[in-house]
């Protein structure tokens, strides 16, 4: 899809006559079936008019040009793709060229970002040459036209044509030097650099017959991407397969082979509970999949576990790490393999309050993942779901994929990799938090695996800060019983979690603007070293695991001892949408400190803000706690 297709003098004569705006605004709403924001139709007319004066100047009047091209299987769209002939070598050629309207901007934290004034607030946003540069490697890795011998070559850039480089620009600091050799930042006082890069890559001409190319072209990951993504897992030690890990990677691997040769659909469940091992089977079939040149996408529903996944297959190979809603209207089978992990995560529909009507879905989100991909894996734990949206269950799964005739089969992992290897520790907070019957009703502090009741805030901090000294992970976690501010005006943290004189900040909320230096996004919490320095909550912590947690428990859900059983109370919840939930908001929450609870691999360290719960607890424990 795009909104424009033309040639340089086209687009001149377009900008030129004050139509490009007005043609690409009814273009949108064809595709869209509503109006662009009066901010992006500015934004055209103005970028647009930019570009093409410097088309002019360079006189490269008859080349092909492609504006608002989407990028396959997402959103994003390329602001402009312009088109011709290498200087010297005579091959096709293609220039993505990024559009900004940017007057200044300052430094950020992040190691790819900046901050700029955007969306009515100054926030932290990539660096030109590292968003350009990513939609060049997205396209080339994911486009036929730019894949094999005969393939097109690819250029980007970036032209910010308001902007005036100061001293010490933040854009042009040592920390972006290699991106911004690699793809340029022209500012306005750079415009013969800026034709100068055009015409070296461009100067013939081709009448728009390399955008026809583009516009003709398929998406397909290309073998290099497939190779890299392989590479980065594989070498990975943390990824091995051990007893009924093994039967089932060997099961999907065999299921992925039939697909491709067009013999069956199949749908595979593995059920297994926390520690149990499904991700890294997931992510041992992503690596190995990928190697065998089969187009395998790793999904799930978590922005947090999906970023720290993209992290550790680098910024290139997060082009097979998406989210569940990335299907809405894509082709049958164009998925080799859908490696779908916490899918108990899958919600109704992947529409939302900003999908147009026009544009909405009318699959299922669970019926959109079956449709895409020949073969699909479900890594599922019915225990974790913790928000009302989310309604995957192993039940629900297996009747979808028979509605499409899948051929489905389930296994479930017991081996526990977690806390210790322990079993019992997971059954008893199982067992304890009523969430599931289990043998394990009392627990044996004997145990390999550290549990703890911890007094005080201040004293479960600094248990973890101890593990920390000696090379461990830690994460400290919370139930959602405070509120969330967004960031100070300074990037800084409000101290929302308040218990007495101990206060400290949640993680960064997401899409949260401006964040100071040595504060990770919250997609990033998890992984980045500079969590430890925040409270994360259940929506930032599911799905990881770390040496030790430390967990808040609130008084969202407290023990009853007149009914000897457990209570929730709304009031002490700032979750707005799992109080939502009507009478499920019970097993919402005890999902929630399962979640939560479940987090460490070798230890877990509690605060009970509720003596009832901790005695509760503390009735359900033998020996004496260790010192």
């Amino acid at each position: 899809m795009r909104l424009y297709s033309g040639t340089t003098k086209s687009l001149i004569d377009d900008s030129t006559c004050n139509r490009i705006s007005y043609k690409l605004k009814d273009a949108f709403f064809n595709e869209f079936r509503y109006q662009p924001s009066v901010g992006e139709v500015n934004s055209w007319n103005n970028s647009l008019r930019a570009i093409s004066q410097v088309f002019q100047a360079a006189s490269l009047l008859d080349h092909g040009v492609l504006l608002e091209l989407q990028l396959p299987l997402t959103s994003k769209r390329l602001d402009c793709l312009v088109t011709g002939y290498d200087h010297k070598k005579g091959g096709p050629n293609a220039v993505i060229i990024e559009l900004k309207q940017w007057s200044g901007c300052k430094g950020a934290s992040g190691k790819n970002e900046v901050a700029t004034f955007v969306g009515g607030n100054v926030r932290d946003v990539l660096h030109p040459s590292v968003q350009v540069g990513q939609y060049m490697m997205y396209m080339t890795d994911c486009h036929t036209a730019f894949q094999g011998e005969n393939g097109i070559s690819a250029h980007a850039c970036s032209y910010l044509h308001n902007y005036s480089a100061t001293k010490d620009d933040p854009l042009f600091v040592p920390q972006f030097k290699e991106q911004v050799d690699r793809f340029p930042v022209f500012t306005a006082d750079h415009v013969s650099e800026l034709t100068a890069f055009l015409d070296e890559r461009i100067h013939g001409s081709d009448g728009g017959s390399i955008t026809a190319m583009v516009e003709q072209s398929k998406y397909r990951p290309s073998k290099k991407l497939l190779d890299h993504v392989a590479k980065l897992i594989k070498g990975k030690p943390e990824y091995v397969l051990l007893d009924e890990q093994l039967v089932v990677y060997d099961k999907v691997v065999e299921a992925a082979k039939r697909g491709v040769k067009g013999k069956s659909k199949t749908a595979i469940i593995v059920k297994g509970g926390p520690g149990t091992g499904k991700s890294v089977i997931a992510m041992n079939l992503l690596g190995d999949l990928s190697e065998a040149g089969l187009n395998a996408h790793y999904v799930t529903g978590s922005r947090a576990f999906t970023s720290t996944i993209r992290e550790i297959v680098g910024n290139r190979g997060a082009a097979q790490v998406r989210y569940f809603n990335s299907y809405m209207g894509s082709d049958v089978d164009v998925i080799d393999v859908m490696i779908a992990d916490e899918a108990h995560r899958i919600r109704e529909t992947s529409n939302n309050r900003f999908t147009p009507k026009v544009k909405q879905s009318k699959l299922p989100q669970i019926q959109e993942l079956l449709k895409a991909s020949r073969t699909s894996v479900f890594f599922i734990d019915d225990n974790q779901i913790v928000r009302p949206g989310e309604i995957g269950s192993t039940a629900y799964i297996k009747a979808e994929a028979e509605k499409v005739h899948c051929e489905v089969t389930e296994f479930e992992l017991e081996a526990q990799f977690r806390c210790a290897g322990s079993d019992a520790f997971i059954g008893w907070i199982n067992n304890t938090l009523g969430i599931q019957r289990t043998p394990h009703v009392m627990w044996n502090q004997a145990d390999e695996f550290e549990f703890r009741i911890i007094p005080t805030p201040n004293m479960l901090e600094d248990t973890l800060k101890e593990r920390l000294s000696k090379n461990s992970t830690a994460r400290l976690v919370a139930g959602f019983c405070w509120p969330w501010s967004d960031p100070k005006s300074d990037g800084t943290l409000a101290d929302d979690v308040v218990l007495g004189e101990y206060t400290r900040p949640w993680n960064a909320k997401s899409d949260s603007g401006h964040l100071a230096v040595g504060i990770p996004k919250e997609s990033l919490w998890a992984y980045d070293s500079g969590g430890v320095n925040q409270i994360g909550c259940v929506y930032t912590a599911q799905g990881f695991e770390f040496d030790y947690v430390g967990v808040i428990f609130g008084n969202d859900l407290v023990y009853s001892p007149d009914k000897a059983d457990w209570a929730s109370d709304k009031t002490k919840s700032f979750d707005a949408v799992v109080k939502r939930s009507g009478d499920r908001f019970v097993q919402m929450v005890k999902n929630t400190y399962r979640v939560l609870l479940t987090r460490g691999m070798k230890g877990c360290f509690v605060h009970f803000m509720d003596k009832n719960t901790e005695n509760f607890f503390r009735s359900r424990m033998e020996h004496t706690e260790k010192s």
